[in-house]
């Protein structure tokens, strides 16, 4: 259930902690305070084809988190949906697939289609209204301009995406779920033309929009609230994460092939509250735009003790996101008009 006129529910997304089984993550994010879990597929947090078909099992993810005050807002299921667009050529996309897919792009491929099939299906069962995830990109790798790259190829890149992702978002319509893309470096849209063109891939389906994540536009240059105005219709969810973008140094912001947590690296993520996103900002676009959902806290910072992290993050956006006032400061003037 969203909130309509109080601060929005904040909850945590779980891909971080899936060592922790989900009977023992319930109840410390409870104790922490956070209204829900954002439940990722995989790890035994979610069976993605069994709640798709078993309506007891749903009931029982969902009896778990309600035990402990929880609710599920939205379903997480990043890994399959890269490899629907993503080449898979080579063994580090093996990891995010069953094993007997391992070694074949189209095996990969075919499972992640499915699989997406499924968590819109999951979805609906569990009365999550949301799935977020990633879609993969055919061109991600075109990126450089050199050698030289033909439009054509980037337009046939859209294309094959929008011919991939339409029968799933077909399933997704079926279901009455929408798909919340991260936009995000190796998807189909890291940015905001790359957003634009693949809404337009898609003709504009309402099925489509977009997880916002502020933490992967920042080190880019982008601006997060202008990002948020620009798509005020597409906000399907919201991701609260951080990163701070260091101003001087020898690195770029590429990554210089340097590992998250070096410290030589131009940008890292952070916890949220420690980084350059001007959250504040964000969460006064947020209510500008009508988003009601959830706020899901993200934690990845090399730098610190996740369930400190997890306590700090909720602590500083429950400060941030103030209640919307109930008229302007200066609405006792019209009753002099």
């Amino acid at each position: 259930m969203i909130r309509s006129n109080e601060t929005r529910p904040v909850t945590l997304v779980t891909g971080q902690w899936t060592d922790i089984p989900l009977e023992e993550l319930s109840p410390r994010a409870a104790a922490w305070g956070y209204d829900g879990l954002e439940l990722v597929c995989r790890s035994g947090y979610i069976d993605a084809g069994r709640a798709a078909a078993d309506a007891g099992y749903c009931r029982q993810r969902l009896e778990l988190l309600a035990r402990h005050g929880l609710e599920c807002f939205a379903l997480s299921n990043h890994a399959a949906g890269h490899l629907v667009c993503d080449p898979n050529e080579d063994s580090r996309t093996d990891v995010l697939a069953p094993a007997a897919c391992a070694g074949s792009a189209e095996k990969k491929r075919a499972w992640a289609i499915e699989a997406m099939k499924e968590t819109a299906r999951a979805a609906k069962n569990l009365g999550a209204s949301v799935v977020t995830g990633f879609t993969g990109s055919p061109i991600w790798h075109l990126l450089y301009r050199f050698p030289p790259v033909p439009e054509a190829w980037i337009e046939a890149g859209f294309a094959r995406f929008a011919e991939l992702w339409n029968p799933i978002l077909d399933v997704f319509d079926a279901c009455g779920v929408r798909f919340a893309l991260e936009v995000h470096p190796a998807q189909i849209a890291f940015d905001g033309p790359t957003a634009r063109r693949a809404l337009d891939a898609l003709g504009g389906r309402a099925a489509f929009g977009f997880n916002f994540d502020p933490s992967h536009l920042v080190w880019q240059l982008v601006d997060p609230v202008r990002f948020l105005h620009e798509f005020s219709d597409r906000i399907y969810h919201v991701h609260i994460k951080d990163a701070a973008v260091r101003p001087a140094g020898t690195a770029g912001i590429l990554g210089s092939h340097l590992r998250f947590g070096d410290p030589r690296r131009r940008w890292d993520f952070r916890s949220p509250g420690h980084g350059d996103v001007d959250f504040e900002e964000i969460l006064r676009a947020l209510r500008q735009i009508g988003y009601r959902g959830p706020l899901s806290v993200e934690w990845e910072d090399s730098g610190m003790n996740r369930e400190h992290g997890a306590r700090d993050a909720l602590a500083f956006i429950k400060r941030l996101d103030a209640p919307p006032a109930a008229a302007a400061f200066d609405a006792a003037f019209d009753l002099l008009s």
